[in-house]
């Protein structure tokens, strides 16, 4: 569900002191693209939005998150967004953004907070 090497990867890019408050900008904008999911969006705006969706979980390490998206995406892009069922979506991504969460503060050193 979660990649560590990929989260472990960001963490060395951005540096320890500056990657909780990354973690922080991706998880709001995350936040809010998913209520405009939950809000079912138009078709105008699912393929963008699961774009967007797709790079934060990729960005953050979210596997599970960023291979719905994919899927989504590219039935969207086809002009089949509704074959799409966003369900699945918004509980990968609360699940992968509770299980991140949880088992971030154990994962580093004690120089990471959030």
């Amino acid at each position: 569900m979660l990649d560590w090497n990929r989260i472990s990867s960001l963490r060395d890019e951005v540096g320890p002191d500056d990657f909780g408050e990354v973690v922080d900008l991706f998880l709001e904008e995350a936040d809010s693209v998913t209520l405009t999911l939950a809000a079912q969006p138009s078709d105008q705006n699912l393929e963008e939005a699961l774009h967007f969706l797709k790079g934060s979980a990729l960005t953050l390490g979210f596997r599970d998150l960023s291979d719905l998206c994919q899927i989504s995406e590219t039935l969207a892009s086809n002009g089949r967004s509704d074959e799409i069922d966003l369900n699945p979506i918004l509980t990968s991504y609360e699940v992968s953004k509770s299980r991140f969460l949880s088992d971030l503060p154990g994962a580093f050193d004690s120089q990471t907070s959030l």
